[in-house]
Protein backbone atom coordinates (compact mmCIF):
# COMPACT_ATOMS: atom_id res chain seq x y z
CA UNK A 1 0.00 0.00 0.00
CA UNK A 2 2.69 2.46 0.87
CA UNK A 3 4.33 1.72 -1.90
CA UNK A 4 1.39 2.21 -4.64
CA UNK A 5 1.05 5.94 -2.51
CA UNK A 6 4.41 6.47 -3.09
CA UNK A 7 3.92 5.35 -6.97
CA UNK A 8 0.66 7.40 -7.26
CA UNK A 9 2.72 10.48 -5.61
CA UNK A 10 5.41 10.22 -8.34
CA UNK A 11 3.29 10.26 -11.27
CA UNK A 12 0.99 12.91 -9.85
CA UNK A 13 4.59 15.11 -9.67
CA UNK A 14 5.15 14.36 -12.81
CA UNK A 15 1.55 14.65 -14.90
CA UNK A 16 1.48 18.08 -13.38
CA UNK A 17 1.08 21.29 -15.70
CA UNK A 18 4.59 23.13 -15.58
CA UNK A 19 2.60 26.35 -14.48
CA UNK A 20 1.16 24.76 -11.66
CA UNK A 21 4.40 25.19 -9.27
CA UNK A 22 4.40 28.72 -7.50
CA UNK A 23 6.57 31.69 -8.98
CA UNK A 24 9.43 32.81 -6.39
CA UNK A 25 8.72 36.14 -5.99
CA UNK A 26 11.51 37.93 -3.56
CA UNK A 27 11.35 42.19 -3.24
CA UNK A 28 13.43 44.82 -0.73
CA UNK A 29 11.34 47.85 0.39
CA UNK A 30 13.46 50.94 1.74
CA UNK A 31 11.76 53.79 3.23
CA UNK A 32 14.23 56.47 4.57
CA UNK A 33 12.59 59.57 5.54
CA UNK A 34 13.99 60.47 9.02
CA UNK A 35 17.75 62.17 8.31
CA UNK A 36 19.70 63.67 11.22
CA UNK A 37 21.69 65.90 9.05
CA UNK A 38 18.91 67.66 7.20
CA UNK A 39 15.61 68.15 7.13
CA UNK A 40 13.69 64.97 7.75
CA UNK A 41 11.16 63.69 4.46
CA UNK A 42 7.46 63.07 6.00
CA UNK A 43 5.91 59.99 3.36
CA UNK A 44 9.30 57.48 2.62
CA UNK A 45 8.40 55.75 5.64
CA UNK A 46 4.84 55.26 4.91
CA UNK A 47 5.29 54.74 1.40
CA UNK A 48 7.60 51.54 2.40
CA UNK A 49 5.04 50.18 4.65
CA UNK A 50 2.39 50.56 2.25
CA UNK A 51 4.25 49.30 -0.50
CA UNK A 52 5.57 46.54 1.48
CA UNK A 53 1.90 45.76 2.41
CA UNK A 54 0.91 45.99 -1.43
CA UNK A 55 3.82 43.54 -2.70
CA UNK A 56 2.89 40.67 0.05
CA UNK A 57 -0.91 40.52 -0.67
CA UNK A 58 1.01 40.03 -4.95
CA UNK A 59 3.21 36.84 -3.27
CA UNK A 60 6.25 38.58 -2.69
CA UNK A 61 8.43 37.50 0.29
CA UNK A 62 9.08 40.54 1.24
CA UNK A 63 12.40 41.60 2.81
CA UNK A 64 11.75 45.91 4.59
CA UNK A 65 13.46 48.18 6.37
CA UNK A 66 12.62 51.93 6.91
CA UNK A 67 14.73 54.64 8.15
CA UNK A 68 18.19 52.96 8.17
CA UNK A 69 21.84 53.93 8.63
CA UNK A 70 24.12 53.03 6.29
CA UNK A 71 25.44 49.88 8.21
CA UNK A 72 21.52 48.68 8.32
CA UNK A 73 21.28 49.47 4.74
CA UNK A 74 24.04 47.13 4.18
CA UNK A 75 22.68 43.97 6.30
CA UNK A 76 19.47 44.28 4.80
CA UNK A 77 20.77 44.52 0.77
CA UNK A 78 22.92 41.38 1.84
CA UNK A 79 19.92 39.73 3.63
CA UNK A 80 18.14 40.27 0.47
CA UNK A 81 20.90 39.00 -1.59
CA UNK A 82 20.73 35.61 -0.03
CA UNK A 83 16.78 35.31 -0.73
CA UNK A 84 17.78 35.73 -4.37
CA UNK A 85 19.09 32.33 -5.55
CA UNK A 86 16.89 31.02 -8.08
CA UNK A 87 13.97 33.98 -8.16
CA UNK A 88 11.88 34.17 -10.91
CA UNK A 89 11.05 38.55 -9.82
CA UNK A 90 13.36 40.19 -8.04
CA UNK A 91 11.57 43.54 -7.07
CA UNK A 92 13.21 46.71 -5.50
CA UNK A 93 11.39 49.42 -3.95
CA UNK A 94 13.22 52.79 -2.55
CA UNK A 95 11.94 55.95 -1.17
CA UNK A 96 13.94 58.33 0.12
CA UNK A 97 16.95 60.80 -0.64
CA UNK A 98 19.07 60.04 -3.68
CA UNK A 99 21.76 61.90 -5.63
CA UNK A 100 23.94 61.05 -8.61
CA UNK A 101 27.78 61.97 -9.12
CA UNK A 102 29.72 61.78 -12.33
CA UNK A 103 26.63 59.95 -14.03
CA UNK A 104 26.59 57.50 -11.03
CA UNK A 105 23.66 57.12 -8.80
CA UNK A 106 23.61 56.58 -4.81
CA UNK A 107 21.07 56.05 -2.03
CA UNK A 108 21.52 58.15 1.26
CA UNK A 109 21.23 56.76 4.63
CA UNK A 110 19.53 58.16 7.31
CA UNK A 111 23.24 59.09 8.80
CA UNK A 112 24.62 60.65 6.26
CA UNK A 113 26.45 64.18 6.16
CA UNK A 114 28.17 63.91 2.93
CA UNK A 115 30.66 67.13 3.74
CA UNK A 116 33.15 66.16 1.18
CA UNK A 117 33.82 64.45 -1.87
CA UNK A 118 35.25 61.51 -0.27
CA UNK A 119 32.12 61.10 1.84
CA UNK A 120 30.10 59.58 -0.72
CA UNK A 121 31.66 56.66 -1.06
CA UNK A 122 31.69 56.18 2.87
CA UNK A 123 28.62 57.26 3.89
CA UNK A 124 26.31 55.90 1.05
CA UNK A 125 25.90 53.08 -1.12
CA UNK A 126 25.66 52.97 -4.81
CA UNK A 127 22.54 51.75 -6.64
CA UNK A 128 24.78 49.28 -9.03
CA UNK A 129 25.15 47.19 -5.50
CA UNK A 130 21.71 45.81 -5.46
CA UNK A 131 20.66 46.06 -9.33
CA UNK A 132 24.33 43.89 -9.54
CA UNK A 133 22.57 41.03 -7.29
CA UNK A 134 19.02 41.32 -8.71
CA UNK A 135 20.90 40.85 -12.22
CA UNK A 136 23.17 38.30 -11.09
CA UNK A 137 20.19 35.31 -9.46
CA UNK A 138 17.03 36.68 -10.76
CA UNK A 139 15.29 35.82 -14.24
CA UNK A 140 13.93 39.47 -14.19
CA UNK A 141 14.71 42.75 -12.21
CA UNK A 142 11.85 45.65 -11.52
CA UNK A 143 13.53 48.40 -9.65
CA UNK A 144 11.14 51.69 -8.49
CA UNK A 145 13.10 54.42 -7.65
CA UNK A 146 11.17 57.27 -5.49
CA UNK A 147 14.10 58.88 -5.21
CA UNK A 148 14.80 62.18 -6.66
CA UNK A 149 13.31 64.21 -4.03
CA UNK A 150 14.89 67.85 -3.17
CA UNK A 151 18.48 66.70 -1.77
CA UNK A 152 19.73 69.79 0.77
CA UNK A 153 22.82 67.19 1.05
CA UNK A 154 23.89 67.29 -2.43
CA UNK A 155 23.44 71.15 -2.48
CA UNK A 156 25.77 71.56 0.41
CA UNK A 157 28.03 68.56 -1.06
CA UNK A 158 28.09 70.47 -4.41
CA UNK A 159 29.27 73.86 -2.79
CA UNK A 160 32.06 72.14 -1.00
CA UNK A 161 33.38 70.79 -4.15
CA UNK A 162 33.70 73.56 -6.00
CA UNK A 163 34.78 73.75 -9.34
CA UNK A 164 34.64 70.09 -9.27
CA UNK A 165 30.55 70.61 -8.27
CA UNK A 166 29.54 69.84 -11.96
CA UNK A 167 30.38 66.67 -11.13
CA UNK A 168 27.05 66.61 -9.12
CA UNK A 169 23.66 66.06 -11.00
CA UNK A 170 20.06 67.32 -9.94
CA UNK A 171 17.77 64.00 -9.42
CA UNK A 172 19.56 60.58 -10.66
CA UNK A 173 21.47 59.85 -13.51
CA UNK A 174 19.85 57.50 -16.53
CA UNK A 175 20.87 53.87 -15.61
CA UNK A 176 22.27 51.51 -18.05
CA UNK A 177 20.83 47.80 -17.40
CA UNK A 178 21.01 44.39 -18.69
CA UNK A 179 18.55 42.16 -20.20
CA UNK A 180 15.58 41.32 -18.02
CA UNK A 181 15.70 44.40 -16.07
CA UNK A 182 13.26 47.32 -15.40
CA UNK A 183 13.92 50.26 -13.71
CA UNK A 184 11.25 53.20 -12.86
CA UNK A 185 12.40 56.82 -12.01
CA UNK A 186 9.62 59.02 -9.99
CA UNK A 187 10.17 61.74 -12.77
CA UNK A 188 12.44 62.41 -15.76
CA UNK A 189 16.84 61.80 -15.20
CA UNK A 190 17.88 65.35 -13.72
CA UNK A 191 14.51 66.50 -12.45
CA UNK A 192 13.16 66.92 -8.89
CA UNK A 193 10.10 64.74 -7.31
CA UNK A 194 7.56 65.96 -5.10
CA UNK A 195 7.11 64.73 -1.79
CA UNK A 196 3.56 65.29 -1.56
CA UNK A 197 1.42 66.39 0.91
CA UNK A 198 -0.54 63.48 2.03
CA UNK A 199 0.33 59.86 3.48
CA UNK A 200 2.03 59.03 0.55
CA UNK A 201 4.21 60.77 -2.25
CA UNK A 202 2.53 61.27 -5.54
CA UNK A 203 3.80 58.20 -7.70
CA UNK A 204 3.47 56.37 -4.68
CA UNK A 205 0.27 56.54 -4.38
CA UNK A 206 0.05 55.98 -8.14
CA UNK A 207 2.05 52.91 -7.85
CA UNK A 208 -0.05 51.37 -4.73
CA UNK A 209 -3.45 52.08 -6.84
CA UNK A 210 -2.39 50.88 -9.66
CA UNK A 211 0.03 47.92 -8.66
CA UNK A 212 -3.10 45.28 -7.90
CA UNK A 213 -5.20 45.81 -10.82
CA UNK A 214 -4.99 41.97 -12.24
CA UNK A 215 -4.66 40.96 -16.22
CA UNK A 216 -2.27 44.47 -16.48
CA UNK A 217 1.44 43.86 -17.10
CA UNK A 218 4.15 46.09 -15.87
CA UNK A 219 4.08 48.30 -18.81
CA UNK A 220 0.45 49.09 -18.68
CA UNK A 221 0.92 49.65 -15.04
CA UNK A 222 3.56 52.35 -15.55
CA UNK A 223 1.43 53.71 -18.01
CA UNK A 224 -1.39 54.35 -15.30
CA UNK A 225 0.86 55.35 -12.84
CA UNK A 226 1.71 58.25 -15.45
CA UNK A 227 -1.01 59.50 -16.32
CA UNK A 228 -1.79 59.86 -12.66
CA UNK A 229 1.20 61.37 -11.70
CA UNK A 230 1.34 63.96 -14.64
CA UNK A 231 -2.81 65.03 -13.42
CA UNK A 232 -1.81 65.62 -9.44
CA UNK A 233 1.32 67.52 -10.31
CA UNK A 234 -0.21 69.35 -12.90
CA UNK A 235 2.32 68.47 -15.01
CA UNK A 236 5.45 69.11 -13.09
CA UNK A 237 6.68 65.68 -12.66
CA UNK A 238 6.89 62.64 -15.15
CA UNK A 239 7.47 59.23 -14.15
CA UNK A 240 10.66 57.65 -16.80
CA UNK A 241 11.42 54.20 -17.43
CA UNK A 242 14.34 52.48 -18.61
CA UNK A 243 13.36 48.56 -20.11
CA UNK A 244 14.82 46.04 -21.47
CA UNK A 245 12.73 43.41 -20.33
CA UNK A 246 11.64 40.51 -23.06
CA UNK A 247 8.51 39.82 -22.29
CA UNK A 248 5.37 40.94 -20.37
CA UNK A 249 5.60 40.86 -16.97
CA UNK A 250 2.34 40.57 -14.77
CA UNK A 251 2.60 41.38 -10.70
CA UNK A 252 -1.46 40.21 -10.68
CA UNK A 253 -2.59 38.20 -13.15
CA UNK A 254 -5.70 37.18 -14.60
CA UNK A 255 -7.41 33.55 -13.83
CA UNK A 256 -5.99 31.18 -16.06
CA UNK A 257 -7.49 31.00 -19.37
CA UNK A 258 -8.83 28.11 -21.52
CA UNK A 259 -6.13 26.05 -23.23
CA UNK A 260 -5.19 27.70 -27.27
CA UNK A 261 -2.82 27.40 -29.68
CA UNK A 262 0.37 28.27 -27.99
CA UNK A 263 1.58 31.51 -29.26
CA UNK A 264 5.61 31.69 -30.37
CA UNK A 265 7.62 34.20 -28.35
CA UNK A 266 8.70 35.99 -31.55
CA UNK A 267 5.31 36.72 -32.29
CA UNK A 268 4.35 37.76 -29.08
CA UNK A 269 7.30 39.98 -28.83
CA UNK A 270 8.46 41.24 -31.65
CA UNK A 271 5.70 44.56 -31.89
CA UNK A 272 6.90 45.08 -27.88
CA UNK A 273 10.53 45.08 -29.13
CA UNK A 274 10.09 47.18 -31.76
CA UNK A 275 8.03 49.59 -29.78
CA UNK A 276 10.75 49.49 -27.35
CA UNK A 277 13.36 50.20 -30.20
CA UNK A 278 11.87 53.35 -31.46
CA UNK A 279 11.17 54.46 -28.13
CA UNK A 280 14.34 53.95 -26.73
CA UNK A 281 15.88 55.86 -29.83
CA UNK A 282 13.71 59.48 -29.79
CA UNK A 283 13.15 59.66 -25.63
CA UNK A 284 16.05 61.99 -25.41
CA UNK A 285 15.62 63.69 -28.81
CA UNK A 286 15.22 67.50 -28.73
CA UNK A 287 13.64 67.38 -31.35
CA UNK A 288 9.71 67.21 -31.96
CA UNK A 289 9.50 66.19 -35.29
CA UNK A 290 11.68 63.04 -34.42
CA UNK A 291 9.28 62.27 -30.91
CA UNK A 292 6.31 62.59 -33.21
CA UNK A 293 7.44 60.08 -35.68
CA UNK A 294 6.97 57.60 -32.91
CA UNK A 295 3.68 58.26 -32.37
CA UNK A 296 2.88 58.10 -36.36
CA UNK A 297 3.86 54.50 -35.95
CA UNK A 298 2.49 53.92 -32.08
CA UNK A 299 -0.32 56.48 -31.82
CA UNK A 300 -2.04 54.15 -28.74
CA UNK A 301 1.64 52.92 -28.15
CA UNK A 302 2.95 52.07 -24.17
CA UNK A 303 4.89 55.15 -24.45
CA UNK A 304 2.28 57.35 -26.20
CA UNK A 305 1.42 59.74 -23.35
CA UNK A 306 4.88 60.22 -22.52
CA UNK A 307 5.77 61.52 -25.92
CA UNK A 308 3.03 63.69 -26.32
CA UNK A 309 4.19 65.28 -23.46
CA UNK A 310 7.53 65.86 -24.72
CA UNK A 311 6.41 66.94 -28.05
CA UNK A 312 4.57 69.72 -25.85
CA UNK A 313 7.72 70.31 -23.80
CA UNK A 314 10.13 70.52 -26.66
CA UNK A 315 7.95 72.80 -28.87
CA UNK A 316 6.67 75.23 -26.07
CA UNK A 317 9.19 74.89 -23.30
CA UNK A 318 8.43 75.78 -19.49
CA UNK A 319 10.39 78.77 -17.99
CA UNK A 320 13.01 77.65 -15.95
CA UNK A 321 11.74 78.52 -12.30
CA UNK A 322 14.48 80.17 -9.74
CA UNK A 323 14.71 77.82 -7.31
CA UNK A 324 17.50 77.46 -4.39
CA UNK A 325 18.30 74.31 -5.77
CA UNK A 326 18.66 74.95 -8.70
CA UNK A 327 21.36 77.19 -7.87
CA UNK A 328 24.08 74.72 -6.93
CA UNK A 329 22.80 71.76 -8.49
CA UNK A 330 23.29 71.63 -11.98
CA UNK A 331 21.74 69.58 -14.65
CA UNK A 332 22.14 65.75 -15.48
CA UNK A 333 24.46 65.09 -18.08
CA UNK A 334 23.34 64.26 -21.57
CA UNK A 335 23.19 60.52 -21.17
CA UNK A 336 22.60 59.02 -24.92
CA UNK A 337 20.04 55.79 -24.89
CA UNK A 338 22.54 52.76 -25.50
CA UNK A 339 20.20 49.78 -27.08
CA UNK A 340 20.19 46.59 -24.23
CA UNK A 341 21.88 43.22 -25.31
CA UNK A 342 19.36 41.90 -26.55
CA UNK A 343 18.24 44.72 -29.06
CA UNK A 344 20.79 45.04 -31.77
CA UNK A 345 18.62 42.72 -33.76
CA UNK A 346 15.14 44.41 -33.32
CA UNK A 347 17.60 48.05 -33.66
CA UNK A 348 18.76 46.89 -36.82
CA UNK A 349 14.92 45.58 -38.21
CA UNK A 350 13.72 49.11 -36.96
CA UNK A 351 16.61 50.62 -39.00
CA UNK A 352 15.92 48.49 -42.00
CA UNK A 353 11.97 49.71 -42.25
CA UNK A 354 13.15 53.48 -41.80
CA UNK A 355 15.64 53.14 -44.65
CA UNK A 356 12.77 51.38 -47.00
CA UNK A 357 10.35 54.19 -46.08
CA UNK A 358 12.79 57.02 -47.38
CA UNK A 359 13.43 55.27 -50.17
CA UNK A 360 16.99 53.70 -49.69
CA UNK A 361 16.77 49.81 -50.09
CA UNK A 362 17.92 48.19 -47.61
CA UNK A 363 16.90 44.76 -49.02
CA UNK A 364 15.24 42.35 -46.73
CA UNK A 365 13.78 43.61 -43.55
CA UNK A 366 15.05 40.87 -41.14
CA UNK A 367 17.22 42.45 -38.63
CA UNK A 368 20.29 41.28 -40.27
CA UNK A 369 22.75 44.07 -41.05
CA UNK A 370 24.52 42.61 -44.03
CA UNK A 371 26.05 44.74 -46.96
CA UNK A 372 22.74 45.54 -48.44
CA UNK A 373 21.78 47.49 -45.43
CA UNK A 374 25.16 49.35 -45.08
CA UNK A 375 25.17 50.49 -48.58
CA UNK A 376 21.55 51.85 -48.21
CA UNK A 377 22.90 53.34 -44.71
CA UNK A 378 25.60 54.81 -46.85
CA UNK A 379 23.65 56.26 -49.53
CA UNK A 380 20.89 57.60 -46.69
CA UNK A 381 23.99 59.53 -45.29
CA UNK A 382 25.10 61.19 -48.49
CA UNK A 383 21.63 61.98 -49.98
CA UNK A 384 21.05 63.64 -46.31
CA UNK A 385 24.33 64.76 -46.15
CA UNK A 386 24.73 63.57 -42.52
CA UNK A 387 28.00 61.92 -40.94
CA UNK A 388 27.23 58.58 -38.90
CA UNK A 389 28.83 55.13 -38.43
CA UNK A 390 27.39 52.84 -41.47
CA UNK A 391 29.02 49.51 -40.08
CA UNK A 392 26.78 48.32 -37.63
CA UNK A 393 23.19 49.93 -36.65
CA UNK A 394 23.11 52.70 -34.12
CA UNK A 395 20.34 54.88 -32.55
CA UNK A 396 21.76 57.59 -34.65
CA UNK A 397 21.49 56.51 -37.56
CA UNK A 398 17.77 55.74 -36.59
CA UNK A 399 17.23 58.88 -35.29
CA UNK A 400 18.59 60.53 -38.28
CA UNK A 401 15.99 58.42 -40.86
CA UNK A 402 13.26 59.01 -38.65
CA UNK A 403 13.68 62.89 -38.29
CA UNK A 404 13.05 62.57 -42.55
CA UNK A 405 9.37 62.60 -43.70
CA UNK A 406 9.70 62.96 -47.05
CA UNK A 407 11.71 60.26 -49.60
CA UNK A 408 16.20 60.93 -49.54
CA UNK A 409 17.42 58.30 -51.98
CA UNK A 410 16.54 59.06 -55.33
CA UNK A 411 14.40 56.45 -57.23
CA UNK A 412 16.88 54.61 -59.69
CA UNK A 413 14.95 53.16 -62.94
CA UNK A 414 16.14 50.87 -65.93
CA UNK A 415 17.27 51.48 -69.57
CA UNK A 416 14.08 52.41 -71.20
CA UNK A 417 11.99 53.38 -67.88
CA UNK A 418 10.68 57.00 -66.39
CA UNK A 419 9.65 57.94 -62.97
CA UNK A 420 6.37 58.89 -62.35
CA UNK A 421 5.02 59.96 -58.88
CA UNK A 422 7.22 57.21 -57.23
CA UNK A 423 7.36 54.52 -59.77
CA UNK A 424 9.40 53.43 -62.62
CA UNK A 425 7.29 53.24 -65.41
CA UNK A 426 7.75 52.74 -69.16
CA UNK A 427 9.13 55.99 -71.04
CA UNK A 428 6.25 55.26 -73.32
CA UNK A 429 4.02 55.01 -70.93
CA UNK A 430 5.04 57.85 -68.89
CA UNK A 431 4.54 60.18 -71.92
CA UNK A 432 1.59 62.62 -71.28
CA UNK A 433 -1.05 62.14 -74.14
CA UNK A 434 -0.91 65.24 -76.71
CA UNK A 435 -3.98 67.57 -76.73
CA UNK A 436 -6.44 67.12 -78.91
CA UNK A 437 -6.25 69.05 -82.50
CA UNK A 438 -8.60 71.46 -82.22
CA UNK A 439 -10.98 71.67 -85.28
CA UNK A 440 -8.98 73.30 -88.40
CA UNK A 441 -9.98 76.54 -89.26
CA UNK A 442 -12.14 76.60 -92.51
CA UNK A 443 -9.72 76.73 -95.40
CA UNK A 444 -10.67 78.41 -98.49
CA UNK A 445 -10.95 75.16 -99.85
CA UNK A 446 -13.25 74.32 -97.35
CA UNK A 447 -15.34 77.52 -97.55
CA UNK A 448 -18.24 77.13 -99.48
CA UNK A 449 -18.22 78.87 -102.74
CA UNK A 450 -19.98 81.89 -103.28
CA UNK A 451 -20.75 82.95 -106.46
CA UNK A 452 -20.12 86.27 -108.24
CA UNK A 453 -22.63 88.57 -109.02
CA UNK A 454 -23.46 89.00 -112.70
CA UNK A 455 -22.11 91.79 -114.45
CA UNK A 456 -24.50 93.74 -116.11
CA UNK A 457 -24.73 92.74 -119.84
CA UNK A 458 -23.17 95.49 -122.23
CA UNK A 459 -25.89 96.43 -124.64
CA UNK A 460 -24.77 94.91 -128.35
CA UNK A 461 -22.72 97.16 -130.32
CA UNK A 462 -22.60 97.18 -133.82
CA UNK A 463 -20.44 99.06 -136.38
CA UNK A 464 -21.29 102.08 -137.92
CA UNK A 465 -19.26 104.13 -141.18
CA UNK A 466 -19.50 107.33 -140.86
CA UNK A 467 -17.64 108.69 -143.65
CA UNK A 468 -14.09 107.06 -143.58
CA UNK A 469 -14.30 106.09 -139.67
CA UNK A 470 -16.15 102.96 -138.12
CA UNK A 471 -17.66 103.63 -135.00
CA UNK A 472 -19.40 100.75 -132.03
CA UNK A 473 -22.68 102.10 -131.57
CA UNK A 474 -25.86 100.25 -130.08
CA UNK A 475 -27.28 98.04 -132.59
CA UNK A 476 -30.79 99.17 -133.42
CA UNK A 477 -33.57 96.50 -131.90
Amino acid sequence: MHYLLALLCVLAAILAPAGAQAEKRVALVIGNGAYSNTAPLNNPANDAADAAGVLQRLGFEVVEGRDLDKRSMERLIRQFGTKLAGADVALFFYAGHGLQVGGQNYLVPTDARLASEGDVDFESLPLNLVIRQMEREAKTSLIFLDACRDNPLARNLARNMGTRSAQIGQGLAEVKTGVGTLIAFSTQPGYVALDGAGRNSPYAEAFLKHAEVPGKDISAVLVEVRNDVLKATNGKQVPWEHTSLTGQVYLRTLAAPAATEPVTASARSYDKEMEIAFWNTVKDSKSPAVVEAYLERYPNGTFSGLARVLVTQLKDPPAKAKEPAKVAALPAPEVKPQPAPSEPQVLARALQTELKRVGCDPGTVDGRWGGKAREALGEFARYAKVTMPTEEPSSVALEAVLSRKERVCPLECDKGEKEVDGRCVAARAAEKPKPARKPAQETREARPRREAPEAPRSPKLCWSQDGRNFAAVPCPN
